[in-house]
C-alpha cells in the first residue's frame, strides 16, 4: 500500500506524540464544583475535594445557582473549603434577582469567611431560557458587579469568557467588547466556557488580543461523563460539538467504565494541545466527580507530592 505525503506526515505525528505532556511544575490547574443538594451528594463532593487537593490546585470554585437559588449551600461549601483544606476557594456570585445591597452583603460574608476570590457573573434567570432582567436596585451586568466588588474589598475577581460567543451576543466582536468591559472594571482573569477543540480556544485568544485584551484567559475543560447531557448543555450555550465526538462515544451508554477511559483520554489530548499552544493554567469542570479530572492531570504528568498527600490526609 502506498501512502501519500500527507498520510505519512500524519502517521509521523501520531507516532511521535506522547500520550502525556509531562507538564509537572510548569502548569497550574483549578477545579469547579457545585454545592451539594443532599447528604449523599455532600459525601461525594468532599471525597472529590480530598482526592484533588494533593494536586495543589491554584484554586477551586463553587457555583451559584440560577437566581441565587444555592446561596446558602454555596456559602457553606466555600466556607468549609477555606476552613478544612489548604486550597484557595473562589465563590461564584451573580446579579440575578437580588439588590446591590443583598449582593454586597453576600460578598461581605465571603470576605469574613476568608474567601478572597470571586467569580463574578451576570447569571441566568431561574426560568430556563428567560431573558435576563436586572432589578432597578441591582447590578445591571457583570461589569457593574465587578466594579461593586472592587469598592468593597481587594478581591481577586474572575469573569466568564466565551470562545464561541455568548448565545445572547450579537457577534463575537460585541462579546469581546463585553469581556473587555468586565476586565477594565477590575477583573483579573477570565475563565472560558467549555469547548472541544484546541483551535477554538486559539482563535478566541487571537481575537481577544486583537481587541486589546491582555488579561489571562483560562480555558475551561469539560470532561464528557455523559455525551447526551453534554449535547444538551452545548446547545444551550452555543458550544460546537464536533461530529467525531459522537462517533467516539457511540455505543458506550451501557459501558460507563469504557466511557470514562475515552473521556479522560480525549480531555487529556485537548489539554496537551492547549499546553503546546502556550496555555499554563487549565480549569476543569468536575461535576463533583474527581476520577476523570485526576486521571487527566495524571496523564499530563501532574503528580501529588508526598508532603501534599500527608497534608490532605
Amino acid at each position: 500500500m502506498n501512502l501519500s505525503v500527507g498520510q505519512l506526515e500524519e502517521a509521523r505525528r501520531a507516532l511521535d506524540a506522547p500520550l502525556f505532556a509531562d507538564v509537572a511544575g510548569d502548569c497550574a490547574v483549578s477545579f469547579e464544583f457545585f454545592p451539594p443538594k443532599n447528604e449523599k451528594m455532600e459525601t461525594t463532593l468532599w471525597q472529590s475535594v480530598e482526592t484533588l487537593t494533593p494536586l495543589n490546585p491554584r484554586f477551586v470554585s463553587v457555583t451559584y445557582g440560577a437566581g441565587g437559588s444555592t446561596r446558602e449551600r454555596t456559602h457553606a461549601t466555600v466556607a468549609r473549603i477555606v476552613r478544612e483544606t489548604p486550597i484557595p476557594a473562589a465563590a461564584h456570585l451573580t446579579c440575578v434577582e437580588a439588590s446591590r445591597a443583598e449582593i454586597d452583603a453576600v460578598a461581605e460574608e465571603y470576605w469574613a469567611a476568608g474567601v478572597r476570590h470571586i467569580v463574578a457573573l451576570r447569571g441566568d434567570m431561574p426560568v430556563p431560557g428567560a431573558k435576563f432582567e436586572p432589578r432597578p436596585d441591582g447590578y445591571a451586568n457583570a461589569a457593574a458587579l465587578v466594579e461593586g466588588l472592587r469598592r468593597l474589598h481587594p478581591f481577586e475577581i474572575s469573569v466568564a469568557a466565551y470562545p464561541e460567543a455568548h448565545p445572547e451576543s450579537f457577534d463575537q466582536a460585541a462579546d469581546l467588547d463585553n469581556l473587555k468591559r468586565k476586565l477594565d472594571a477590575g477583573a483579573t482573569q477570565a475563565i472560558t466556557q467549555f469547548f472541544f477543540e484546541a483551535e477554538t480556544f486559539f482563535r478566541f485568544r487571537d481575537a481577544a488580543a486583537a481587541a486589546g485584551i491582555d488579561a489571562a484567559l483560562v480555558p475551561g475543560i469539560m470532561p464528557v461523563t455523559n455525551f447526551a447531557a453534554v449535547q444538551r448543555m452545548s446547545a444551550m450555550c452555543g458550544t460546537y460539538v464536533p461530529e467525531w465526538m459522537g462517533r467516539l462515544f457511540e455505543g458506550l451508554d451501557a459501558h460507563p467504565e469504557a466511557r470514562q477511559l475515552v473521556a479522560a483520554t480525549l480531555a487529556a489530548e485537548l489539554s496537551r494541545k492547549l499546553y503546546a499552544g502556550g496555555v499554563r493554567h487549565l480549569h476543569f469542570y468536575t461535576l463533583n466527580r474527581a476520577e476523570l479530572s485526576y486521571a487527566i492531570c495524571h496523564l499530563l504528568g501532574l503528580r501529588p507530592q508526598p508532603g501534599e498527600v500527608r497534608a490532605a490526609a
